[in-house]
């Protein structure tokens, strides 16, 4: 059987709560902060909506992963971290709700300060504040935190860094940052920087890779591991914030256990033979045939269907731009269009799953895909209109096929514009001006088996274009090391996106620090036009300006062509234990960081 809960109403009235114009920025320490409008819950909220105030505390839950781990630090370049480290073991200032677009609430900060125009943002720190040793959290552990990971952490760490003028202590708990930047949304990315332990650092370099866990002041710590097979989280029974009205019903489990496998189909073998409690089925197709084992016919598996209301985001085969065969804007549409998105959908998913039509499709922020600019978007975008790649301003939407192995039409239209960009046949070969044929590598990692489907439909397809593609797959280690330093031709890309895009996409799509080892501009691309439409959404404090800056970026990525874009679920699909349960009330991003297993409960 079935559990599916419908999206609630309250879903398609997200944009709505936009239009409210940003009334909590005032110079008053505030329990919470939105991006734009109130926070929705009252400074004596009990707890978070979505969750269930009382349920019950004990047992555990597995959870697994492919591949495998080589550090305990996740807030570094080097090294592929063990999963979840950093949201189960160490904490923020603040706390975001999942039940609201972008609004944080009071966790290791007390309050959140700031003034109208949020040139600073000033914290206090909870008196009780504790790391799991024991030791106060200070003010001088944020500084800290905060300068470490802006110079020394992962490249997302530094954007946010480069924005404070100066950093202080304003008093025994409270922190000040002045910024040198315009950027309203600063104040929450703040808010959200993991606080770490000075003294555990004292003498050592924090960018290198090991086996020592950050001390955090989370609400589990790490009982034990195994190198790239397990790890085991233990509730800590002296978690300082285990009363706040912000962790009530959550973190329920006494303990979380991930364990590793070598591919997602070895994982689902364990699942199904009770290693694991829980399971996150990916493929519909799959959903629909693989679950008629025992144990779901006995009820003790129960199959969950998680709605949500977040943008598609996006997720494909990028083309890394770098990459002089890619650099042309045509050759990226003939790749488009040689992707028989209709056929590789039926063959992976059965037909059930819609494609990404843009970045930020399945939402209020999407683009109108084939229609052209107007109003404030294209008012927007003119300025940048001589550098706009064709289809931003006029309209731009992905080919449909007739979903025949063929492709005929897609085919033909992709040879054209391979032909427009130089590339030409001779003895089935394609070639450009000096000869060289067309050849490239999909890099793909170990596990990835439904991509793997979808690059050997498409490598048929290419090869009756004359181009010779090798896909590669490579351990999570090894696909890690070559994607962080962009020595990939075309790879797997997901990039999941939120009803509150804000500085994150400055590391997405900006040009600066885009060669640097880690950059997370995977397509390595240069746009000014992108940058300026970012820098008004985060500049502005109008809802209706938001918008447009949002959906004008949207048709910027989009028309880049730097993705093939495959599907997105509108649900996720959890296979799980009968004993675990999760709230009625579901939040707005649904199945989404948060979730699972933080709202989750063992029950007999």
């Amino acid at each position: 059987m079935i559990h599916r809960i419908r999206p609630l109403l309250r879903l398609l009235l997200i944009p709505a709560s936009l239009a409210v114009m940003a009334g909590s920025a005032t110079a008053a320490p505030q329990h919470g902060i939105a991006m734009y409008g109130e926070p929705k819950l009252p400074p004596d909220f009990v707890s978070l909506p979505y969750v269930n105030p009382d349920a019950p505390k004990g047992g555990r839950i597995v959870l697994g992963e492919t591949g495998g781990f080589d550090s305990l630090n996740p807030y570094i370049v080097k090294g592929r971290a063990a999963a979840s480290l950093g949201p189960m073991t160490v904490e923020s200032l603040m706390g975001r709700s999942i039940d609201e677009p972008f609004t944080l609430y009071g966790l290791l900060a007390e309050s959140v300060e700031t003034d109208a125009a949020r040139t600073w943002v000033e914290f206090t720190l909870r008196e009780g504040a504790r790391f799991s040793d024991g030791s106060p959290v200070t003010v001088e552990d944020v500084l800290w935190s905060f300068e470490t990971l802006g110079t020394k952490g992962m490249p997302r760490y530094w954007v946010a860094w480069k924005k404070i003028a100066k950093a202080e202590q304003t008093g025994p708990r409270s922190v000040r940052f002045t910024f040198n930047t315009e950027d309203r949304e600063l104040p929450l990315v703040l808010g959200l920087r993991p606080i770490l332990k000075k003294a555990q650092w004292e003498g050592r370099d924090f960018a290198a890779s090991g086996f020592e866990a950050p001390i955090g002041s989370g609400p589990y710590v790490v009982e034990s591991f195994e190198p790239g097979r397990v790890i085991r989280y233990r509730r800590n029974p002296d978690w300082w914030g285990k009363d706040l009205p912000f962790n009530r019903g959550q973190h329920n489990f006494d303990e979380v256990v991930i364990e590793y496998f070598g591919d997602g189909g070895v994982a689902f073998e364990a699942f199904k033979s009770g290693t694991l409690t829980s399971f996150r089925e990916a493929n519909p197709a799959k959903w629909a045939v693989n679950y008629d084992f025992p144990a779901v016919r006995s009820g003790e598996i129960v199959r969950s269907e998680i709605p949500h209301g977040r943008p598609s985001g996006m997720e494909g085969l990028v083309m890394n731009t770098r990459r002089p065969i890619f650099a042309d804007w045509r050759v990226r549409e003939a790749m488009i269009r040689a992707f028989n998105f209709e056929l590789v959908n039926t063959t992976l998913t059965g037909g059930a799953e819609p494609r990404i039509r843009s970045y930020f499709s399945n939402s209020d922020l999407g683009m109108e895909p084939g229609k052209p600019a107007e109003g404030r978007e294209h008012a927007l975008l003119a300025p940048f209109a001589a550098e706009l790649l064709p289809g931003t301003l006029e309209g731009y939407a992905l080919p449909v096929s007739d979903g025949s192995e063929s492709n005929r039409k897609g085919l033909r239209a992709a040879a054209k514009l391979l032909a427009e960009a130089g590339w030409q046949v001779e003895d089935g070969v394609l070639k450009d001006g000096k000869g060289q044929p067309f050849a490239f590598e999909i890099l793909l990692q170990q596990g990835s088996d439904t991509m793997l489907s979808a690059a050997n439909i498409y490598r048929q397809a290419l090869a009756r274009l004359g181009i010779s593609v090798r896909i590669t797959t490579v351990d999570p280690a090894q696909f890690k090391q070559r994607v962080d330093g962009q020595d990939f031709d075309m790879t797997h890309f997901i990039r999941s996106l939120t009803l509150s895009p804000g500085n994150e996409q400055l590391l997405y799509w900006s040009a600066e620090g885009k060669d640097v080892p880690g950059s997370r501009n995977l397509m390595g691309m240069d746009s000014p036009a992108a940058e300026a439409m970012i820098r008004h959404m985060l500049a502005t404090s109008d809802a209706e300006e938001f918008r447009a800056s949002v959906r004008a970026l949207d048709r910027i990525l989009t028309a880049g062509r730097y993705v093939v874009p495959i599907w997105y679920s509108d649900i996720s699909r959890l296979a799980h234990d009968r004993h675990l349960r999760y709230p009625a009330k579901l939040p707005i991003y649904g199945d989404w960081p948060g979730f699972l297993p933080d709202v989750w409960w063992h029950e007999d």
